[in-house]
């Protein structure tokens, strides 16, 4: 089960955040694994961080137990976070969600998604 946390209570080499891509829309539940961009994800959700603040990575097909919600994860080592992107690899999760088996062809090419209107909501604890 997942709740929120303060950011002091997760691992420095592991953590997950929550974001969404409209509002009310069940949150989209990211691992990040790589320090510097735990801390800009921290950085984000503390307003210190007010330019690079969406996310955009690689989808994996297959759902993880952190984001239940959905039947697809974004691969850790692609996530990333940016200021503005190009318009082929944005959708909704819930459209990414409803159309996958389209995803990685014509539809988010290479599998790269990069929803612009993703925002971090919160950090969440697997304790």
């Amino acid at each position: 089960m997942f709740v929120v946390s303060p950011a002091s209570a997760a691992s420095d080499t592991e953590a997950y955040f929550a974001f969404e891509t409209r509002p009310n829309e069940k949150p989209f539940t990211i691992k990040l694994t790589d320090p510097e961009k735990i801390q800009k994800a921290r950085d984000i959700l503390s307003g210190k961080e007010t330019d690079t603040i969406h996310v955009m990575g690689r989808i994996k097909k297959i759902p993880a137990d952190y984001n239940s919600n959905w039947d697809y994860q974004l691969d850790s080592s692609t996530i990333s976070f940016f200021p503005v992107a190009i318009e082929v690899c944005d959708a909704t999760t819930n459209y990414v969600n409803d159309h996958l088996d389209e995803v990685c062809g014509a539809f988010l090419p290479g599998c790269f998604w990069c929803p612009w209107s993703s925002k971090l909501v919160k950090e969440v604890s697997t304790n």
